[in-house]
């Protein structure tokens, strides 16, 4: 590209730079610094915003287009039997990022959300031997008709096996033996199963996933996103390419890709730009057919949201605030896998993190990285368990400790003298709610008076699926008499908001996102009461009601009441 091209595209990227900050999409300091990364990894800034950063598909495809006057098509509402009959090779389309959509006279449009792909539109072009003019699209629905149109074409076959996949690498069925080890090394060094092994981690990336799932079966192979708590196909790769996506993830793990008998472990860091990297924790496990390897994305920005990005009521944010704020004693945060603990554990670890304080963590894994803090990976093989962890960090000056799982007696038990002699201890427990919480510990062997003098608050929480904000509707099929016995007061039927997801193209299914549904309660003296007269679960749960606790059927009450999360949600994630 000549010097007067690329100064002439440059004016254009400051140009949509400048769009963005005034629309308040970007600050200053984010369309500067989303600038000199994108120059420094060589791409426009327009595909450095789609690859990195959270910007919405839709919004930056009407600024592109009005930046650089090229026209916006929406493929949400494209019949696609306007498709060309002579369809362009799935190869192409796959590898620009890009798919002609129609032809006028003898212009053939081609759709892309990125109006600097040049050279999409000089290979559709050379391809199909007419001119070619680019039509803009939302990135989102460009990916979703590129794998379905690759499908159904048996194209993203073709596109595979062109990494490179021969027959010498099948699986036999249970057999998990394959070539040379050198062979298996060397094929996942090849760029083509490089390029879509990172594709997959930036799509999952992109969409908010969770975790990925690379699953082998006897006939298929196939990719899923856990999104929004879940899961998903996204797309089937020939099963012959088993073996070399499972080298390529093993190398990228720095682990023994000759070891295929026995569970591994292993952690990736991608780099998106200078200031953010996103670290996945890796786990494979051999069954039948292969390895399935699944990835569970560790995302530091998530503990850097700030409370208030979490959903909690006031009220409970301020109990939350005002037991961080307490010298010594214990927080728990109680919850299934999957339901935001980690978050919740390390937004308090964030709001506490300053030069005045000595922080301590004991993890297994250590999910997210925080400067400032002593993070200590457990490791039990070599005798560091989560209670030696404890007894070390009460010879090293600490002023707050958090603890991964409290799993076993010992380890509450010196959790609980750490709280009662002038430290902060944060940890999570495995329970539903936060009365469970409380016999869970008794049930270790904790004594109750240990429990009701060391516990301050306790938050059981789950995650629930966010309405889309664009295709939300009222609803109004539901009975009164029904949403009574859900749950729902007269009073807040009064002045409900109750909507049903819908979908579109910003969600597909009706819900985009997820939003936090919390029980905090401060263990009060009439609390404290309970737990020394030895009152069960459901008794702790009357006397924390009476207290003006919510449970977590209330609290997903209220966030249905306010339109964010549907009734289906409400049953799914909390009981009566």
């Amino acid at each position: 590209m000549n010097s007067s091209v690329s100064n002439e595209i440059q004016s254009i990227t400051n140009g949509l730079a400048g769009r963005l900050i005034a629309e308040g999409i970007l600050s200053n300091d984010q369309a500067r610094d989303a600038e000199q990364d994108a120059r420094s990894m060589g791409v426009s800034l327009i595909r450095y915003l789609i690859d990195t950063l959270d910007v919405d598909s839709g919004e930056l495809a009407e600024m592109a287009s009005a930046e650089f006057g090229v026209p916006v098509f929406d493929l949400n509402a494209m019949n696609r039997e306007m498709l060309p009959e002579q369809q362009i090779d799935a190869e192409l389309m796959v590898k620009h990022h890009a798919v002609p959509l129609f032809r006028r006279g003898h212009h053939l449009f081609v759709a892309v959300s990125d109006p600097l792909n040049l050279s999409a539109l000089d290979e559709f072009k050379f391809a199909a031997g007419i001119n070619t003019d680019a039509v803009l699209v939302e990135d989102e629905a460009l990916s979703k008709l590129i794998t379905d149109l690759a499908e159904q074409s048996g194209g993203f076959d073709k596109d595979m096996n062109s990494l490179g996949a021969d027959e010498a690498y099948d699986l036999e069925i249970g057999d998990g033996s394959i070539e040379e080890d050198d062979d298996v090394r060397d094929a996942a060094d090849e760029t083509p199963i490089v390029r879509f092994v990172n594709k997959v981690l930036l799509d999952a990336i992109k969409q908010g996933a969770s975790d990925i799932h690379f699953e082998p079966y006897e006939k298929d192979y196939r990719v899923r996103f856990r999104t929004d708590g879940i899961l998903r196909e996204i797309v089937k790769p020939p099963r012959n390419l088993a073996p070399r996506l499972a080298a390529r993830l093993k190398v990228m793990s720095q682990m023994d890709i000759s070891e295929r008998r026995t569970p591994q472990d292993g952690r990736i860091q991608m780099k998106l730009s200078k200031k953010r990297a996103i670290d996945f924790r890796v786990n494979t496990l051999p069954t039948m057919y292969g390895e399935k390897i699944v990835l569970r994305i560790l995302d530091p920005t998530s503990a850097q949201l700030g409370i208030d990005a979490l959903g909690y009521e006031e009220g409970q944010k301020a109990l939350y605030m005002e037991a961080l704020q307490k010298p010594q004693g214990m927080i728990l945060v109680t919850g299934p896998t999957g339901s935001g603990k980690t978050v919740s554990l390390y937004t308090g670890l964030g709001i506490l993190n300053e030069p005045v304080r000595n922080i301590s963590t004991a993890e297994d894994p250590v999910e997210i990285n925080m400067a400032g803090i002593n993070q200590v990976l457990v490791n039990p093989k070599v005798g560091l368990n989560f209670a030696e962890a404890l007894r070390s960090f009460l010879r090293q000056d600490p002023d707050v400790i958090m603890v991964g799982e409290i799993r076993d007696l010992e380890t509450a038990e010196i959790s609980i003298k750490a709280a009662q002699t002038g430290h902060l201890v944060l940890s999570t427990v495995h329970t539903n709610s936060a009365a469970e919480t409380v016999t869970r510990l008794l049930n270790m062997g904790v004594p109750a008076f240990n429990i009701a003098a060391s516990v301050t608050l306790i938050i059981a929480q789950r995650l629930a699926r966010r309405l889309c904000g664009h295709c939300a509707e009222p609803e109004t099929s539901v009975p009164q008499e029904a949403l009574l016995q859900l749950g729902f007061t007269v009073d807040q039927l009064g002045t409900a908001m109750i909507k049903r997801p819908l979908g579109c193209g910003h969600c597909q299914d009706g819900y985009k996102g997820r939003v936090g549904i919390y029980e905090v309660v401060k263990i009060t003296k009439p609390i404290a009461s309970a737990i020394m007269d030895g009152a069960n679960s459901l008794e702790l749960d009357r006397v924390a009601r009476e207290a003006g606790f919510n449970n977590l059927r209330q609290s997903a009450l209220r966030k249905c009441a306010e339109g964010l999360i549907s009734l289906e949600e409400v049953s799914r994630v909390t009981t009566d």
